[in-house]
Formats: C-alpha cells, structure tokens, sequence
C-alpha cells in the first residue's frame, strides 16, 4: 500500500488543499483507514477499493471521522490515478452516489451528485452568527444564508465586504458543536467580488481542522446555491478563489449547465506533494 500526497486545485505544492490519496485500498477496514487518515493530518484522505477498469469505490476520511464526499480529495486522487493509469473519465462510487471525474494534463473535472439547498431556521442562523461573531449587518441582504447540499450539507454565508471575510475568528468548540448537531461539514463563508467571482473561507472543526484551503463539495454546494435562486445564469463558469487568507492560493472553477437536477462541474488542477 502506497500513501500518496497531492494538493489539488492549485498547480504549486506549496499552495491548494493536501488531500492523501491511497490507490488500493482493498484489504484496509474503516478502522486502518480512520488511522491513516488521523497520522496523514491532511483535512481529508480518499481510499479507493474494489478498482475495476476507470471505476472504483471511494471512501473519504479526515483526521476525526468519516465524511459522505469530498471535492478537493476527488480532484487529487483522479490526478493521481491519471498520471499511473492515463487521462480519461473515472467514476467513482462514493457513499453520496456515483461521481464522474474527467481528466487531462493534471486537471480534473467532476460533476457532483444533483444540488439542492433549504433555508436555515432563526435558531440556527442566531447560532451560527454567534459562533462565528458575525452580525447581521456583516451579511450581504443579496445572497441569502442558506444550507446547501451537493454530497455534503455547506451553510452559506455571504459577507458585504472582502475586509470581513479576512478576518476569521470563530468560536471553534460552539461552531463544531452546532455543526456536529446539524451534520454540517464545512461553512462556506464567501464574498462576491463580481458576478461570477467569488472568494471563499471555509472553517471545518468537525474534521480537526481550523479551515480549509480549498474545498470542492462547498463550491460544489454554493453552485447548486447560486443556480438554485437565479442569482447567476447558467449556463456560466463562475471562479472561486480560497485559500489565499491562510497562504495557500487555490483556484476552483464552477461550471453550471441548465437544468436544477444537473450536477456541478467542479475543475482544478492537482500536484503531487514530494515526500522525503
């Protein structure tokens, strides 16, 4: 068994989100693979099992617990896979459903399960707002809190002011515990820059980790989001940019076809992390 190391959605291993990414995992129980995960450190390890030919099942750990689907640990390992086995469409059978990945010249493309998105009740917005010591008057009125789905449920929350988003200081132990009531893997914090640029900040607790660079099932989600409520037309590609607040620039292009029940394209590059 070969634990690789890869940090997708960025072209620099000093940027993006590290994912671990083990190609045959056949023969590891949930057990090794949580042990793995955990000793790894990244924010998410993909264990791929049961491979066939360009289709194989998927699992994703981060360092505490299983999570349903993760985009950026997709994005590595069909980088990784491409580079031993050639570019070409991969499926792979997540616990979420079935995700197709497209790749080419160390980028990849997958197409995320159908987005859905449902408002988020006074008490939990009124949680939320304190865990992260927003206040209302933090919030842009244009795009409304909501809880968005597209593998993973992502609250999205939308600032007026890039200044704000800069700031990132939440109260970890209240946010991991609402998180953890609600099944929320990560908040999708975002500030629109224009009409199809976006940037983002995602802190995720429930997985030990204080934020993540890049994540592709919250951009994933906020597509869905966005497509959902007509505030983007679609089809369009919109860029989201994360990262660049805690060093690590990445760069996430989110492609939306018509059509509410169409998954979301979600495309980035990936570089294998050198190991010593």
């Amino acid at each position: 068994m070969e634990i690789l190391r890869y940090s997708a959605f960025t072209d620099d291993p000093a940027g993006g989100n590290p994912a671990g990414v083990v190609l045959d995992a056949d023969g590891l129980d949930e057990t090794s693979m949580q042990r793995i995960a955990a000793d790894v450190g990244y924010s998410e390890t993909a264990f791929l099992t049961g491979h066939e030919t360009r289709r194989a099942h998927v699992r994703y750990f981060s360092p505490l617990a299983e999570v349903p689907f993760c985009g950026h640990a997709t994005i590595a390992t069909a980088v990784a896979y491409a580079e031993r086995f050639g570019d070409g469409e991969l499926t792979l059978t997540a616990p979420v459903g079935d995700i197709a990945v497209q790749t080419a010249d160390r980028s990849a493309t997958l197409r995320s399960i159908a987005p859905r998105s449902t408002p988020m009740p006074e008490g939990d917005l009124g949680r939320l707002l304190e865990a992260l010591r927003y206040h209302a008057e933090d919030l842009d009125p244009e795009l409304p809190v909501r809880v968005a789905y597209a593998g993973a449920w992502h609250p999205i929350v939308a600032v007026r002011e890039r200044a704000r988003l800069a700031r990132l200081d939440y109260d970890v132990a209240a946010l991991a515990t609402l998180m953890a009531e609600r099944d929320w893997t990560t908040v999708d914090l975002v500030w629109r820059e224009s009409g199809t640029v976006f940037h983002a900040r995602n802190p995720f607790p429930p997985g030990g980790v204080y934020e993540d660079p890049a994540t592709g099932a919250a951009a994933a989600a906020f597509g869905g989001y966005l497509r959902e409520l007509g505030l983007v037309a679609a089809p369009s590609t919109l860029t989201v940019h994360q990262g660049h607040d805690m060093g690590r620039p990445s760069l996430l292009r989110v492609g939306l076809d018509e059509g509410a029940d169409t998954g979301v394209r979600v495309t980035g590059q990936a570089v294998q992390i050198a190991q010593y």
